[in-house]
């Protein structure tokens, strides 16, 4: 059976953070410091945050330049998605910005690293609701709350991508059963491992937080922007 699968954008794929730091230091005319919390306001003010994405919405295709956390792991899900026949759908709650859509920045920006023709969804939503919709086997997020959402809308499996270390969050996902991945190249093997047991094991005998491995140590840059809704508000 192949799998239907749903991919964040946004701190799965797309390096939203080192993005939006560049930004800030342009925005601000000056040093911003990084952060190790990014659930917390960090360095910036909330009128900083607000202020840099305005910056962001008078910006001619903003979204194009967002650096890849592991482009060649993107053209490795194209390979998979061609070879096991796979339905992935990437998902983003981008504000816009000058330009093109957000959906057709975020379609041109996943070509650019080799998955042609991919189908980006703008959802201002659930995404419980919308894994129920599209009927998923698993959703790859990383936002914890996300993650929740799914498996307890949906009976699709939540793979929670989290780069930084954070033990809380870890733990509060593992517990719920939810997967948990450093590295989208550990998410693909995941995704492999899944499509071998799905038609055999269902539910509670399934529980994607058995395979999760420690995430590696690394430095985010600031606080998570994304927290704080732009004016008009903006989801992420």
């Amino acid at each position: 059976m192949a799998l239907r699968i749903g991919i964040d954008v946004d701190g799965v794929i797309a390096d939203f953070r080192t993005a939006f730091h560049a930004a800030a230091v342009r925005c601000l005319r000056r040093d911003v410091a990084d952060s190790e919390d990014a659930e917390s306001a960090g360095p910036l003010s909330p009128e900083d945050v607000r202020r840099v994405w305005d910056y962001v919405a008078r910006t001619q295709n903003w979204w194009m330049d967002v650096p890849p956390y592991e482009p060649d792991q993107i053209a490795r899900l194209y390979s998979l998605t061609r070879a096991r026949e796979w339905e992935v759908f990437f998902m983003t709650r981008r504000p816009p910005s000058a330009g093109d859509s957000v959906q057709f920045q975020t379609q041109w920006w996943i070509e650019r690293f080799g998955f042609y023709l991919p189908a980006v969804l703008t959802v201002p939503g659930s995404r419980g609701d919308i894994a129920n919709g599209l009927r998923l086997d698993i959703m790859i997020d990383d936002q914890v709350l996300n993650c929740i959402e799914v498996i307890s809308s949906a009976p699709a499996k939540a793979l929670l991508m989290l780069r930084a270390t954070n033990p809380s969050a870890r733990e509060h996902a593992s517990n719920r059963g939810i997967g948990v991945v450093s590295t989208f190249s550990e998410a693909l093997t995941v995704l492999e491992r899944l499509e071998e047991v799905l038609p055999h094991k269902r539910g509670r005998l399934m529980r994607l937080s058995e395979w999760s491995s420690p995430a590696e140590e690394m430095h985010t840059l600031p606080a998570n922007p994304r927290a704080i809704r732009p004016v008009p508000p903006y989801d992420r």
